[in-house]
Parts: C-alpha cells; sequence; structure tokens
C-alpha cells in the first residue's frame, strides 16, 4: 500500500507533464521537450538514478516521447494547409546530420557538459521569447545553401544534445526571415519529426550497455517514463494546434520564457 502511495504522485506528475508537452507541441511547433528535461531529471533524482546517466537518460526519454507528439502536431498543422515542405525539403539532410553528430556527442560528453547545453540555450531562447518583437528581421527571405544547411546541422545538433524537437529553433529562423509566424509554427512541427526519431534511436545505441541506468530502460531511453507520458501528450497536441491558429500567443510566449528562466538557473546551479 506504501508502495503505491509513493507511485500513484509519480504517474499522475507524468501524466500531467504529457498534458502540458502535447498542448505546447501544438502551440508552439515544439516537442515539448523543454518542459519533459527538467521534469524527468527532478523524477529520475528522486528515483535515486545515478548522476552519471541522469542527463542523458532524460534527453533520451524526452527524444522517444517528441517522436509521436511531434509527428501527430506535424499532422494537424499540414492538413491546414500551413507547412512549407519546400522549406523542410531543403534543411532536412543537413538536420539529420546535426542529429547524428549530437547522438555520438552523446556518447562521450559527460553530465555536466549536456546540462551546460541545456541550461545555455534554454536561457538564450528564454530572452528570445521576452525580449523579441515580431518586427525583428534578419532578412526578407530565408538564406540559401550553404548557409541555411550550416544552420540545419546547428539545430539538429543542439536540438538532440537538449532532447527537443527543435521547434523553438525553427520558429526563430523562419520570423527572422520574414516568415508568417503560424507558417513558421506549423514548419517547425515538421523539424521535431525530423530529429526525434533518428535522434531516439541515436541515444539507445550510446547508452547500449552503460552502467547505473534504472530497469526497463532502453540505452539512454526510458521505457516507463515514453509509457506513462505518451498518451497525453499525443491526445494533448491537438487542442495546441487550435490555440495556435486562434488567439495571440504573447501571453503563453512570456509564461514559457519565464519557466526557461527557472529551468536555465536550476540546471546551472546543479552544475556547481
Amino acid at each position: 500500500m506504501e508502495a503505491w502511495s509513493e507511485l500513484l504522485p509519480l504517474a499522475a506528475a507524468l501524466l500531467g507533464a504529457g498534458l502540458i508537452a502535447g498542448v505546447i507541441a501544438g502551440v508552439f511547433g515544439v516537442g515539448g521537450g523543454a518542459v519533459l528535461v527538467p521534469v524527468f531529471y527532478q523524477l529520475f533524482a528522486y528515483l535515486g538514478v545515478d548522476e552519471s546517466v541522469r542527463m542523458h537518460l532524460c534527453v533520451g526519454t524526452s527524444l522517444g516521447i517528441i517522436v509521436p507528439t511531434s509527428i501527430r502536431s506535424f499532422r494537424g498543422h499540414l492538413a491546414r494547409g500551413a507547412v512549407d515542405m519546400d522549406m523542410l525539403r531543403s534543411i532536412a539532410l543537413p538536420v539529420l546530420a546535426g542529429v547524428g553528430l549530437g547522438s555520438v556527442l552523446a556518447a562521450f560528453v559527460p553530465a555536466g557538459g549536456l546540462k551546460g547545453v541545456f541550461a545555455l540555450v534554454a536561457l538564450l531562447i528564454g530572452l528570445k521569447m521576452l525580449l523579441g518583437r515580431a518586427e525583428w528581421r534578419l532578412g526578407d527571405d530565408l538564406p540559401r545553401q550553404p548557409v541555411l544547411g550550416l544552420i540545419g546541422v546547428a539545430i539538429g545538433t543542439l536540438s538532440t544534445l537538449m532532447g527537443i524537437g527543435g521547434g523553438v529553433f525553427g520558429n526563430s529562423l523562419m520570423t527572422l526571415y520574414n516568415r508568417p509566424i503560424h507558417q513558421a509554427v506549423a514548419t517547425s512541427s515538421g523539424l521535431g519529426v525530423l530529429i526525434s526519431i533518428p535522434g531516439v534511436l541515436g541515444f539507445i545505441a550510446a547508452g547500449w550497455g552503460a552502467d547505473g541506468l534504472p530497469p526497463l530502460s532502453l540505452g539512454y531511453v526510458s521505457l516507463i517514463g515514453v509509457a506513462l507520458v505518451i498518451p497525453t501528450s499525443v491526445l494533448a497536441a491537438p487542442i495546441g494546434v487550435r490555440i495556435a491558429h486562434a488567439i495571440s500567443r504573447r501571453r503563453l510566449e512570456i509564461a514559457f520564457a519565464l519557466f526557461l528562466f527557472v529551468v536555465s538557473a536550476r540546471f546551472f546551479i546543479a552544475m556547481l
């Protein structure tokens, strides 16, 4: 009975995280990893997962959950005709190359390195969301190759190391180059598909046989975490899609930015 009293709140927290992640996936065109990674970090700490593999497990499990969430979000936006498929095709191979690079690095980067990447990028994304202005522009249209390819490699690498779907990077890229916000959100959801599927396979391979992993882990992917969070995140993604096409996103951006600041500070402190 005591075990159930501990497991039920834990399961409820995971299901709640899945709901939030699914809505965020639809609203912002992201996979929800920015929410899931810090939630998993606290959860795995509570379960006593070894510090040397905890952050890797958080990132890999987040990528596993992003797979169906991103697919559902992408299909919802695609059905509305809002996805720029030409842009996705032009950046797909560089993004995949970046995912491969990130997966290789994950096998060698220590836990502190992953925390540092997550904390720094989360801080920068939060600042962009809080201080950014819709009128900010770097150009009238997306850059051509090879510049766009280099950006794609960077998006794939950083997203894989952070356990996110790359939607935040895609949103910023497209809006800074004069694309409508709804098109940016919709197209960025496709990045989540490109990043999460090979990314989770890479983290399974990178963590295969690693010491200190909890039971029912497949490399750096917790099957328990995936099983509990996927159902609510998939069901909630269409809600986020409807929100994205119906209301102003400014208040949501501010709230998400403040959340990222807290997460960034938490990981920076954990590195001390």
